[in-house]
């Protein structure tokens, strides 16, 4: 997304911080007959890299103990060659890779959260936010709990080692905890009784799959995790279903049910992979038809389609095929800036994209083009792209969205700045072009993201859009914990 490729370490200001959206975080857990679950974990952790880069972390079974290590950074800097080695060999293990809000990204905030109770030990990766997590903390405090993170992943963690003391097995203190959760949450749970349980909230707002192969099962936020770790595609956790993997065994129950479901349909505009199916519906096909039906909504005369890479560019090829206008690479992307990529004066700052998108002229200069991009949250990430464009000695450029505008706050796991920064709540969009300097600009409808994502197959949150959200959301507010 071009809204968010300045990296979390360079945050400036916060119009720059909140000029992007906050990817989503990313778990996995594996059962093997060998002694290989920690390598797959972290290949898995790779994989899922994308949903987040500030922390990352593995929990192994080990001897009917839990070993885990954890740190922020990159999943590859976090576990060096060295420090992946020295985990012991396992037959099950999970993993995390974390997204952060601000001032959140600490070692104690990383995953998973390991937590001893008088029966065990267990270990929490979480995907989600829990929007009555601080009323749990503090009935949790109240009764003697210890907490040392300031994210609700602690609190889930913390709550089902307390309903394990008052059960009869982990699973019933599974579903003992998931019943008082309010909120978004993809769960795996490591046990030292030999248990990796899955867990998906009744409005499946998050997205969660399992894999098999020969030598055992896996979960994942993503399907592409399971591919590089060597497992084969088996299904979707359904919303509000509990997955107990024992070995090679699996066995399942519904323990959550809501009146209605919603995936978050930012899954497919930007946070997941394209190559990965998420309830059934393949991330780049939902991504081209947006293309297309943005081609539908908006048409223009133009001479060319470029996309914004990286999540701008299926949607543009959906464009191109819709319209008939040939889709040409627009931007080279150099993919060796990393993590350090800081910008410490305005001048720099300016000159930013061009260090990360650096306009293609000989496909460009002198033509009309239609840019598409997955999203505009303030706006300045966007006008400083077509700023570069003009200069490159484009003719005209013609924005078109793959998302509708941002108006409303999420409060599922997603970092979108308060209302009144919105730059949809602020300017009509005519204004908006003006001020990014487009030549004209358009946003898919919400009927027509949901139609490129399903067409009608699925039922969507899309509360960040129309304010309509699945469930209420009453007094409770995203910024009570760190978002995970």
């Amino acid at each position: 997304m071009a809204e968010k490729w300045m990296n979390q370490t360079a945050r400036v200001s916060e119009a720059e911080h909140f000029d992007k959206l906050g990817e989503e975080c990313g778990v996995f857990g594996v059962s093997m007959a060998a002694k290989e679950a920690a390598g797959l974990t972290y290949n898995g952790l790779l994989a899922l890299q994308h949903r987040g880069q500030e922390g990352a972390g593995i929990a192994v079974l080990y001897n009917n103990s839990i070993r885990c290590t954890k740190d922020v950074g990159l999943a590859s800097e976090v576990f060096s060659g060295e420090t992946l080695s020295q985990l012991p060999g396992a037959n099950m293990a999970i993993g995390h890779v974390r997204y952060s809000t601000t001032g959140g990204n600490c070692q104690e905030n990383t995953q998973p959260i390991v937590k001893e109770y008088l029966k065990g030990r267990i270990a929490v990766a979480h995907n989600g936010n829990i929007v009555n997590g601080a009323e749990i903390k503090e009935r949790l405090q109240s009764r003697g709990c210890d907490f040392t993170a300031t994210n609700d992943s602690e609190v889930i963690a913390t709550l089902i080692a307390y309903e394990a003391l008052r059960s009869e097995s982990i699973e019933e203190a599974v579903i003992k905890a998931a019943r008082r959760l309010r909120g978004a949450f993809s769960l795996v749970i490591l046990s030292n009784q030999n248990k990796l349980i899955a867990l998906r909230d009744g409005w499946g707002f998050r997205p969660l799959c399992l894999g098999s192969n020969a030598h055992g099962l896996a979960v994942a936020s993503e399907s592409c995790a399971l591919d590089s770790a060597g497992f084969e595609w088996l299904r979707d956790v359904v919303p509000g279903e509990m997955v107990v993997i024992e070995g090679k065994t699996m066995t399942s129950s519904m323990v959550l049910k809501e009146k209605k479901q919603g995936l978050c349909i930012f899954e497919y505009v930007y946070f997941a992979r394209p190559d990965s199916i998420i309830d059934g519906v393949s991330v780049y096909q939902a991504r081209f038809q947006a293309g297309k039906v943005l081609a539908r909504e908006y048409p223009v005369d133009a001479d060319v389609v470029c996309g914004v890479p990286d999540s701008g560019l299926e949607a543009a090829l959906g464009y191109a095929a819709a319209s008939g206008i040939p889709c040409v690479s627009g931007f080279v992307k150099n993919r060796y800036i990393g993590r350090s990529f800081i910008f410490p004066s305005q001048t720099q700052r300016e000159a930013a994209v061009r260090l990360k998108l650096n306009p293609l002229k000989a496909n460009i200069k002198g033509k009309r083009i239609v840019l598409v991009d997955d999203s505009i949250v303030r706006g300045t990430t966007s006008a400083r792209i077509i700023k570069s464009l003009r200069q490159a000695g484009v003719a005209e450029v013609h924005m078109r969205v793959s998302s509708p505008p941002f108006r409303h706050t999420c409060h599922f796991g997603t970092d979108i700045d308060d209302e009144a920064n919105l730059i949809a709540n602020q300017i009509s969009v005519e204004e908006l072009a003006r001020r990014i300097g487009a030549d004209s600009l358009g946003f898919i409808s919400v009927e027509g993201l949901k139609e490129a994502c399903g067409g009608g197959t699925l039922d969507f949150c899309t509360g960040c859009f129309t304010g309509n959200y699945p469930m209420e959301v009453g007094s409770h507010t995203k910024d009570q914990f760190e978002t995970c």
